[in-house]
């Protein structure tokens, strides 16, 4: 089995199903809150235009309708602090979708506790909307003395909001299991305005800056060496005891000032910055110009989550992200060296993180995907599920990535694959129509047009069924696109079956000229291979 396991589905069964009593170290989320909004998915565009296709990942996904409900009398006769907490809530907010939001994430927290190890750690990432909401609730089921902070995460500099302060900051919310947390203090950088302190300079050629050597409060005299006893301050005591002042003396570590008092010596490369506080600003939200940028929406910063997997995890240890979204912890911990399991409810996430691993660590990441379709009546029983998640997964078994579902927009597409073939730069593309039902010789009558009117190379169908002689007639009827590599059908047929066994599409070799997606950066050294996860 793979050390690292990729879950697609809905993260409370998940986490009933498969995740072990204890046994995840850190636990990082950043489940969808907006009210009366849309979470998009974007995907940059590679053929010069600016504007960015959108795939709708959770529309009206928190209302308050008969399954939250349920979800709610279910939670409440359970009893306990959960209940009491819910109930309190329902009074104060009735039957609304920040109800429906806090009811959804109620059992999720719980399972969250259960999984979690007696050393663990949990980080909730969330806005000032349901944060209040949320703390009271985390209160409820790991306890208040267990709360550590609420860290306040300032992801832009500045914000316009009309009739209000700007809106520039998240929550973080950080619990632990018990006392017994796993903690690594983490460094953030001096200020320039501290670092111009260090200007004197030693023989050596090392910066340093005296401080003072006591502090509030009395205390006895100690001896300074050759100069005998001295008195602290009026009112101060020496910060060191004897012991502490004669190993300052032997490292060359005290500073006589001209009034021969000593101050403390510290060198510029001894500092490793100051501890990290619970106000994070020196942490920039992903911009347009970040090599790391995917293009999906909620995006988190990959120097946020190394701070908290680096401070609340060892190496070998697991991390768990249940909304892992387009996997920056995930990739985080694997980089880090830590094992990980990522969940998320739609092909499209899941999809996009296979990319992005793939981008980052090449051959070097090892893992599991469990919930996709690996067989044919899998492929079947997921489009009549859900035929926008089995369109999704369709087009990430080929490499290529959905496109905006409006109305008027894209029709006929499904998804778009761009390639580059020559020294030209021009950028070229391939044309998607998926098929989860009947499929037909008008289809494929349907693709050459759409790819005629798009003036793209190549037009693929995929679908669930077989082709009929005359849609493969059709198809070979459209001719051929050339490329340095070779002659390449115009418009191809290719089954879900097919592609499950390993079917590729002809077009020019992908290795270093697909642009399809917005790439991660490759990591400079992949991480080696971990211990083995335990599951049920």
């Amino acid at each position: 089995m793979a050390d690292n396991i990729l879950y697609y589905g809905d993260n409370l069964d998940i986490l009933r199903r498969y995740i072990r009593d204890e046994s995840v170290d850190l636990i990082y989320l950043d489940p969808p809150f907006n009210s009366n909004a849309t979470y998009n998915v974007l995907f940059a565009e590679h053929s010069g235009e600016k504007a960015a296709a959108q795939i709708k990942a959770f529309e009206d996904t928190w209302t308050w309708d008969r399954s939250a409900a349920l979800a709610y009398q279910e939670a409440v006769e359970k009893g306990g602090r959960v209940a009491q907490a819910l109930l309190s809530f329902h009074g104060l907010l009735g039957n609304s979708n920040m109800m429906a939001y806090l009811t959804m994430m109620a059992p999720r927290l719980v399972e969250l506790h259960r999984v979690l190890k007696p050393t663990g750690s949990i980080y909730l990432h969330c806005d000032p909307t349901a944060s209040h909401y949320l703390k009271v609730l985390m209160d409820a089921i790991f306890g208040p003395r267990n709360f550590k902070n609420e860290i306040v995460w300032k992801r832009t500099s500045a914000h316009n909001d009309p009739d209000r302060y700007g809106r520039n900051t998240d929550t973080i919310l950080f619990y632990t299991k018990s006392d017994k947390k796993t903690w690594n203090t983490v460094y953030v950088a001096h200020s320039e305005r501290y670092l111009r302190r260090f200007r004197n300079i030693d023989p050596d050629g090392r910066r340093w800056a005296d401080f003072d050597l006591s502090g509030a409060g009395q205390g006895p005299a100690r001896v300074f060496g050759e100069r005998g006893l001295i008195e602290p301050p009026t009112g101060r005591h020496w910060m060191y005891d004897q012991e502490g002042i004669d190993k300052l003396l032997r490292e060359n570590k005290i500073h006589w000032t001209s009034k021969g008092m000593p101050r403390l010596k510290k060198y510029a490369d001894e500092t490793p910055g100051i501890p990290a506080q619970a106000l994070w600003d020196d942490i920039p939200a992903i911009n347009s110009q970040a090599k790391e940028r995917l293009g999906y929406p909620t995006q988190k910063p990959e120097a946020l989550l190394e701070r908290i997997i680096k401070a609340s995890s060892n190496e070998g240890d697991t991390v768990l992200d249940p909304f892992c979204g387009c996997g920056t912890a995930v990739v985080v911990a694997q980089r880090l060296n830590r094992r990980w399991i990522g969940i998320d409810i739609t092909h499209l996430a899941i999809n996009l993180i296979k990319r992005r691993l793939k981008d980052t660590f090449g051959e070097a990441v090892h893992y599991q995907v469990v919930g996709e379709p690996v067989t044919l009546a899998d492929a079947q029983a997921l489009a009549e599920q859900d035929p926008y998640q089995f369109q999704w997964w369709a087009l990430g078994l080929v490499g290529a990535r959905p496109v905006e579902q409006r109305k008027g927009a894209d029709k006929g597409i499904d998804g778009r694959l761009y390639f580059h073939d020559d020294a030209s730069g021009k950028t070229k593309q391939i044309v998607f129509s998926v098929k989860a039902g009947h499929a037909s010789v008008a289809h494929v009558r349907d693709l050459r047009g759409v790819v005629e009117r798009e003036q793209a190379q190549i037009g693929v169908l995929i679908t669930l069924q077989e082709p009929t002689q005359p849609m493969r007639a059709e198809a070979a009827a459209a001719g051929f696109y050339e490329s340095p590599w070779g002659k390449h059908p115009r418009l191809q047929i290719l089954t879900i079956e097919e592609l499950l066994n390993g079917r590729k599409i002809d077009y020019p070799p992908a290795q270093g000229v697909n642009v399809t997606f917005e790439r991660a950066p490759r990591a400079k050294k992949a991480a080696g291979k971990q211990k083995q996860l335990e599951l049920e």
